[in-house]
Formats: structure tokens, C-alpha cells, sequence
């Protein structure tokens, strides 16, 4: 793991039902506010950072870099805190680092369980699809598995085999009784925890050309 920034982190989290920001320090200090709320990001969302910002003690000029969590996940949510991130990057002058959100909720999910734990993250795309990814837990790290992919509902229970635990949000819950339902999306501080040590190959001024990890093609319809 490599440290890469020295002034503090602010980060965003869309991906899901969470709406959250946070501003990081170090990994012992750090400041996060997350609202756990359906369809609020585009009201709530520049709320937060200003709240997490002033609960930090810091302004918006004096962070190093924005993280925000670039999916997979809810298209909208995604979209809402991209567009977030660019804009208040382009006013500040900052970076942005996308961070993977499965791998942030894998590198949070590994600090919660023992290691050597084999996982999956399940996540509801729509009624017959879900995004799935499997990891195995370190010491305060994590290992990929199986990449990231969208499959069917259907295909769900072979997929899962040979693995200790699952989180997410899938619809048919009862048929996983190890199911972590109460795990979905990573919150905000491990956004900037995963960008602090291993964000720096992402780290970009190239706004135009960033875009959320949608997995999946966005139809719009």
C-alpha cells in the first residue's frame, strides 16, 4: 500500500441509496457524513460536502484531490456524483480519482471480517440482472477474485459456491441465508481510503473524458 496524497481527500458516494461525502486526513483522522435516504442525491448531495467541509475545518481549496465512487452501480446516483466531482475539481483546480466501487466496499468489507475469507459483492442491476464480483479478505486489504460482471438472477446460486460470505442488495435474499443485506455500497471515508492507497495511477485533471464505470450500457428510455 502507498500513500499518495498529503493534504486531505474529499470524497463522494453515489453509487447507491447512500448519499455521502467525507474529508480525509490520514487513516486515523478523518470527517464522513452519509445520508441513507432513495432519491435525494441531486438535493442533498453539494449539502453534504459543504457540511463535511465545515465539520472538517477546512475549505474546498485545500484539498489535495476528489474521490468519487465511479461504479458499478445505480446509473442515476452515478451520474449525479460524477457530475459533482467535475464541477467543484474544475473550481478548486483539483484531481479527481475514480475509485472502483466494488473494490471500495471489498477494502471495507475486509476491515469488518477475519482473513482469508472468501466473499461476494451482489448488487441488484433490474429484475432479471446483477452485478457480481468475489473477493478474498487480508489484513485490512482484499484480493479479487472473480472481476466484476453483470449476470442473471438465475445463475446466481452456482456462481455463489465455495464462497464464505455475501453482501449486496439482491432481491431473492431468501434463498442466501448468508446474505449481509445491511452491506450494499461502500461508505464515504472508504472512497478516500481506497483513493489514499491506491489511487495514484487514476489520479486525473482530464475531467472531459471521465465517466462512471456503468458496467452495463446505459439505455435511455
Amino acid at each position: 500500500m502507498t500513500e499518495i496524497i498529503s493534504k486531505p481527500i474529499l470524497s463522494i458516494e453515489t453509487s447507491g441509496e447512500v448519499c455521502g461525502a467525507s474529508v480525509f486526513f490520514d487513516m486515523n483522522k478523518f470527517f464522513e457524513i452519509n445520508i441513507n435516504e432513495k432519491n435525494v442525491h441531486s438535493e442533498k448531495i453539494f449539502e453534504v460536502i459543504k457540511s463535511v467541509l465545515n465539520l472538517s475545518g477546512i475549505k474546498l481549496n485545500e484539498v489535495g484531490a476528489i474521490a468519487v465512487s465511479s461504479g458499478p452501480g445505480s446509473f442515476t446516483g452515478l451520474r449525479i456524483g460524477m457530475s459533482a466531482a467535475k464541477g467543484l475539481a474544475f473550481g478548486s483546480h483539483n484531481p479527481i480519482i475514480p475509485v472502483p466501487t466494488f473494490e471500495a466496499l471489498a477494502l471495507q468489507i475486509s476491515s469488518l471480517i477475519s482473513c482469508d475469507m472468501k466473499f461476494a459483492i451482489c448488487n441488484k442491476v433490474n429484475n432479471e440482472e446483477v452485478y457480481l464480483g468475489s473477493f478474498l479478505s487480508l489484513d485490512n486489504n482484499y484480493k479479487i477474485l472473480d472481476n466484476i460482471k453483470v449476470i442473471r438472477t438465475d445463475q446466481l446460486e452456482k456462481k455463489l459456491k465455495n464462497l464464505n460470505l455475501i453482501f449486496g442488495n439482491v432481491k431473492n435474499e431468501d434463498e442466501f441465508q448468508n446474505l449481509h443485506k445491511n452491506i450494499s455500497v461502500p461508505s464515504a471515508v472508504f472512497i478516500s481510503k481506497w483513493a489514499y492507497l491506491f489511487g495514484k495511477d487514476l489520479l486525473t485533471f482530464n475531467y472531459d473524458f471521465l465517466e462512471p464505470n456503468y458496467l452495463k450500457n446505459f439505455i435511455v428510455r
